[in-house]
């Protein structure tokens, strides 16, 4: 059976019809939790209305070990969906992409529709990375 765990859900305060999941594995998810504090993310309630379209970031090293957690995370997340990987660890290993358990970036796991650069990336750029990759209504 795979780890589980649970992802967050909020709503970008710039376009609330995007929904974003986080995968929560690492210090990217932190910068994450700072664009709440800034006002630049807000958490979704339930009086938000359906979203447009549901964003997954997935920070830190995937290991071997989360890798199905990972998927499984993305295969919850509903239709129309993307996937953004955060930071240097997911999108390639990171300081550890020689390890024999890690994973050299989400990519090879699920389709991935773009890159956050950083370590960690500035919680401004992880907002402006999803509105850049999120296609227009």
């Amino acid at each position: 059976m795979a780890p589980a765990f649970a992802s967050a859900k909020f709503r970008m305060v710039a376009d609330p019809t995007i929904r974003v999941h986080v995968s929560e594995l690492a210090c990217c998810a932190l910068e994450v939790s700072s664009a709440v504090a800034l006002g630049l993310l807000r958490y979704e309630t339930s009086a938000d209305e359906g979203p447009r379209i549901n964003v997954l970031l997935v920070s830190g090293s995937v290991t071997d070990l989360l890798a199905p957690a990972v998927q499984a995370q993305w295969d919850a997340v509903e239709s129309p969906r993307l996937a953004l990987a955060i930071g240097a660890c997911a999108s390639s290993g990171g300081p550890y992409w020689n390890s024999l358990v890690v994973r050299n970036g989400i990519g090879d796991l699920i389709q991935t529709s773009g890159f956050i650069a950083g370590c960690p990336p500035d919680p401004r750029r992880i907002i402006d990375g999803v509105l850049a990759l999120v296609p227009s209504p």
